[in-house]
């Protein structure tokens, strides 16, 4: 067994030596190495050996496999060199050709104008506070004055979750969160950006979720011309020095008196065109005194503070200070109308 064992090496040794592939070198391993192979047809036979000669032979046995897998090792190597070398000229680069350009990111419009917002409240002495945007019905509605049969909390109005759990329809909330917490203690001054979501139909105008930035300010003695005098500051902040305001009469459960504000007219410069219908205002916002029963509510005694609320849509400010004609524009994700506010 010793001499054929022998002779297997060296028969092995040869077929590898003159094998031209990998595909080749594997039959040699398999003819020699594999369950099948003539190696373990020897080490079978060592049944009929004495025990005497069955550690000769198996260490003989193991010899002879070790230089064979060697071998086929190092061929292998050999081979895979080669491929190697053979696809690197195959796939030779052509290092003057231009790079493929890495575009940048930039900040989103709409956080773009949040941003600008929070900055000038915060200048103006606002807190930036936020709320859930899973809302109770109590503080979505009951808190902010809004009676049960008001169309806000019609089914088909709102996205309700239960009876008493909706998507918020507004930042308001949060303030009656905030005047909650500060027990009847002022002064309270904040705005709250964020998401709302109504049932609208999705038009150029409309998305049944938006964003929303809501404040308010309440302290004793606050008056309305307070909330005159901090929106013609910040609206010549965010518009220009040289935009106007006006307050004109509206209503809303939440607050009385209440108040529309419009900025002029950026494109006629409050003449009169074809955006702002001839009448050299456009209506950015609502606004007003925090009506009595809302502070009451929220545990502040309204013979003894007063204050303003406000809120705009995050969307028509974007529009009107960037000439977008399409909410939708602001969802799409479109990079080539993305990529127009990279400056921002």
């Amino acid at each position: 067994m010793i001499e054929r064992l022998k002779a297997l090496e060296s028969e092995a040794l040869e077929a590898v030596k003159t094998s031209g592939d990998k595909k080749a070198l594997e039959q040699v391993r398999i003819r020699y190495l594999g369950k099948k192979g003539a190696i373990t047809g020897v080490l079978r036979g060592m049944g009929q050996l004495s025990a005497e000669e069955r550690p000769v032979v198996g260490q003989k046995a193991n010899e002879v496999r070790e230089t064979i897998q060697e071998a086929l090792a190092k061929k292998t190597d050999v081979f895979e060199k080669a491929e190697l070398e053979q696809r690197l000229e195959d796939e030779e680069i052509d290092v003057t050709l231009p790079g493929r350009p890495m575009t940048q990111g930039s900040t989103h419009p709409l956080t773009a104008v949040v941003e600008e917002i929070e900055d000038i409240f915060i200048g103006l002495g606002f807190e930036v506070t936020e709320g859930p945007e899973v809302e109770t019905d109590y503080f979505n509605f009951e808190m902010i004055n809004l009676p049960p049969n008001h169309p806000a909390r019609d089914m088909q109005d709102s996205f309700y979750i239960s009876e008493d759990t909706l998507l918020r329809t507004q930042t308001s909330p949060v303030q009656a969160r905030t005047l909650q917490k500060h027990e009847g203690e002022g002064p309270v001054r904040i705005i709250s950006p964020g998401k709302v979501y109504r049932r609208d139909e999705d038009d150029a105008t409309h998305s049944h979720q938006f964003m929303q930035i809501e404040g308010m300010y309440v302290d004793k003695n606050v008056r309305m011309s307070d909330l005159k005098g901090i929106f013609d500051t910040f609206v010549k902040q965010y518009f220009g020095q040289e935009r106007e305001i006006r307050l004109r009469p509206s209503f809303f459960p939440f607050t009385e008196p209440s108040a529309e504000i419009d900025v002029t007219c950026g494109i006629c410069a409050g003449e009169g065109c074809r955006i702002c219908k001839q009448s050299g205002w456009i209506e950015v916002l609502g606004s007003g005194m925090i009506h009595p029963r809302v502070l009451e509510l929220n545990g502040f005694d309204p013979e003894v503070y007063s204050g303003f609320a406000f809120g705009m849509g995050v969307e028509r400010f974007a529009m009107l200070k960037y000439g977008i004609d399409d909410i939708r524009h602001f969802y799409t994700n479109d990079t080539r109308f993305l990529s127009q506010f990279q400056h921002l």
